[in-house]
């Protein structure tokens, strides 16, 4: 009797030390994967305005949730994330565009939502004299 003891004692401690290295394993993926997706997001955002009537093009930086004036554009970016894939990298960021020369109070924004850098047509930029393309989210 007193050998079973002893290998009931021994199980216990057994499956004790798997279940926390399983918890260890699993707190340190979490962390890793926590780290990775902080990464994802950037702070500042760089778009590129072509100016349609001068065939122009400008390169703007924008720091996130602050707003900056081109011409007479006022352009504030709320969010931006990279993809997670290598191969194949996808920048948004969320972005909202007024045009300081409307005075129509029902449209406040010429463009509030997400834009794509590699498709750009998903959702427009529609403006007679500029367009706007997402290039990096660092």
């Amino acid at each position: 009797m007193l050998k079973l003891k002893k290998n009931i004692q021994a199980g216990k401690t057994s499956f004790f030390l798997i279940l926390f290295s399983f918890f260890l394993i699993n707190l340190i993926f979490s962390v890793t994967a926590n780290e990775n997706i902080s990464n994802l997001e950037g702070e500042f955002i760089e778009i590129k305005i072509l100016d349609k009537v001068s065939s122009k093009n400008n390169l703007l930086k924008l720091k996130i949730n602050e707003e900056k004036k081109f011409k007479n554009l006022l352009i504030k970016s709320l969010k931006c994330k990279n993809s997670e894939f290598d191969d194949d990298p996808e920048i948004t960021a969320y972005i909202q565009v007024k045009d300081v020369t409307k005075k129509d109070n029902d449209e406040v924004f010429i463009f509030n939502g997400w834009t794509f850098s590699s498709s750009p047509t998903i959702n427009p930029f529609d403006h007679p004299v500029y367009d706007i393309w997402l290039t990096k989210c660092y």
